[in-house]
């Protein structure tokens, strides 16, 4: 051991369950012969927990299991003993209603998981959507050393001497369908270019936001989210990591001394100069709690309106994507870029801080990652609108709509669910006009249920026929990270929960005033108290099981959609299991 590690072999927790000459230790070891392992494979050794979010329908982790072998070969070179655990593989591609709905189940898995298990320190293997916050939020509650391996984003799409960004171009291009502007072998010809490899999204989506956020939160090795999935960096990444967490182990870097209101402000600040997913909102508050760290709504707005854009990477940037990224220096180029805005004395995964980590960053071409003197856009990526529509709170993305639309006012089209505005959408005959606000409801948190990616509500064929491709949108659902456009999301609280949405009506005039942080209906309070007296509740979507459960202790969107119980204010984390 050096001089920096303070753990003896007897004070590891894996000790516990392997150290006693007594009939625990008699199953425990005869359990691991059965595995094939000698004692030299793990006597005095940090027992190590790659979790792996890996399964054959989660195109984002396709190289996984290749990952896995290089942490474990990490570990091993490091004096560990490396064990793989799977774990629930919540991806946005097939999962549905939405993986929104199983991110507590991951992380309450993942808390439980690490708990039971003689494991000192874990790997975290996410990338896509909700497998980071999921993975990071359990392991935060469990406290033991961990360190995050993101999946890194897949190379850049390619059809017909166009690049393609995997979501961005799918709406895009959609549109041009439905207007008839793309043919079937066109369409086909996209549809097998869009994702050439493993990874996650090589847009700036939820996936590269998150990834991104746990980077410049110190849970990574140092510009570990920007590297590409199939680039050979990430394996060599990947068995840096196996080799860290030992050191960690020893020398108790446990991630409440990584995960403090400083480091989650770098986080946020990070985020917005990324062009960071809607998403963001959602588990970076729920991030926060899980820390104790009471982050909000309107802290994240507050630095949105000082916090340039500088990541000129789609949907908010204009021409490139993470591929591009990476090699004009990736994340620690654009913290380079912001040094002075953000607490460079953080700690990180490597037991040096933020600002050791960047100090020899570079950035390669500044068109791709902007100097403060050219930003992609003058704020950052989000902003906070409040007002009778939504008391706690609603979202926007600024730069990735039409500035026509920062200050507008129309009637309402809303519908009560998905399907009724799909069918609406499609009808050409559809009495609209780009000035109506397009608004749907019963699709938060618990309305949705799970609060799906409806949010980017399609243009109605009527105007996409007419060469519109944008208009004001207002629901409680998310939308993709991927996705663009004027639309408002998250809105809080939630309309199926009797939240001020369910109360407009079609043709009720509605105002968005984005300077002034504002979204209104232009309705009388005396109007709505009466819609309100006369609102019914509509039925439970479960009855039993998951959903059942989930249902009743979802918080809204503005309090990051964790259960309340998990939540640390709630009560005492358990202790150590007893072992018999």
């Amino acid at each position: 051991m050096t001089t920096n590690q303070r753990k003896s072999a007897e004070s590891l927790r894996s000790a516990r369950w392997f150290a006693p000459d007594d009939l625990r230790t008699f199953g425990h070891r005869s359990r691991l012969a059965q595995l094939g392992y000698d004692e030299a494979d793990y006597a005095r050794k940090p027992v190590i927990g790659v979790l792996t979010t890996w399964s054959e329908l989660n195109a984002c982790h396709g190289h996984f299991p290749e990952r896995l072998q290089d942490v474990k070969r990490g570990v091993a070179q490091a004096g560990g003993f490396a064990v793989a655990m799977p774990s629930l593989s919540v991806d946005e591609s097939f999962t549905k209603p939405t993986s929104m709905l199983y991110r507590n189940m991951l992380a309450m898995e993942v808390e439980e998981m690490i708990r039971s298990h003689p494991l000192d320190g874990v790997v975290l293997m996410g990338g896509c959507d909700k497998t980071t916050p999921g993975l990071v939020m359990g392991a935060i509650t469990a406290g033991v050393p961990m360190i995050y391996l993101p999946a890194g984003p897949m190379l850049r799409g390619h059809h017909a001497g166009t690049t393609l960004g995997s979501g961005s171009d799918a709406w895009k291009y959609w549109d041009e369908r439905r207007a008839g502007n793309v043919s079937d072998e066109q369409w086909r010809g996209l549809q097998s270019g869009i994702a050439r490899s493993a990874g996650v999204c090589m847009t700036m989506g939820t996936a590269s936001t998150m990834t991104a956020i746990t980077d410049a939160m110190g849970l990574t090795l140092p510009g570990a989210s920007s590297i590409p999935a199939v680039d050979s960096s990430h394996m060599r990444m990947s068995a840096a990591c196996g080799r860290r967490i030992v050191d960690m182990v020893w020398e108790d870097l446990t991630p409440d001394r990584i995960v403090t209101d400083a480091s989650i402000r770098n986080a946020a600040i990070v985020a917005m100069a990324t062009g960071c997913s809607t998403n963001a909102v959602v588990h970076l508050i729920a991030m926060a709690r899980r820390a104790g760290v009471e982050l909000t709504l309107d802290d994240l707005d507050a630095l949105g309106r000082v916090t340039p854009l500088l990541a000129n990477v789609r949907p908010s940037g204009k021409d490139y994507l993470m591929e591009d990224f990476y090699y004009a220096g990736g994340l620690l180029g654009l913290m380079k870029q912001i040094a002075d805005r953000l607490d460079t004395s953080c700690l990180t995964v490597t037991g040096q801080t933020l600002g050791e980590g960047i100090k020899d960053a570079q950035v390669h071409n500044d068109d791709v990652i902007r100097p403060l003197s050219n930003p992609v856009y003058h704020e950052g990526s989000l902003a906070v609108l409040r007002g009778n529509l939504c008391p706690d709170g609603a979202v926007i993305k600024p730069a990735a709509c039409d500035a026509r639309f920062h200050l507008h006012q129309g009637p309402a089209l809303v519908f009560d669910s998905y399907p009724e505005m799909k069918n609406a959408i499609d009808d050409e005959n559809l009495a609209v006009t780009p000035d109506h606000v397009l608004v749907l409801r019963n699709a938060g948190p618990q309305g949705g249920p799970g609060f799906p990616e409806w949010g980017m509500l399609p243009i109605p064929k009527a105007l996409i026929k007419r060469g519109h491709r944008d208009m004001l949108r207002i629901s409680d659902a998310r939308m993709s990270g991927t996705s663009y456009g004027a639309c408002v999301l998250h809105v809080a609280p939630e309309s199926y929960i009797g939240g001020p949405l369910a109360l407009l009506r079609t043709g009720d005039i509605v105002r968005l005033d984005l300077p002034n942080r504002r979204l209104d209906m232009l309705v009388e309070a005396d109007e709505i108290e009466r819609r309100r007296a006369a609102w019914t509740p509509p039925p439970p979507h479960y009855e039993r099981g998951w959903g059942w459960m989930y249902s009743r202790h979802v918080t809204q969107a503005d309090k990051g959609c964790d259960f309340d119980f998990l939540e640390r204010d709630f009560g005492r984390t358990a202790g150590e299991p007893d072992i018999y």
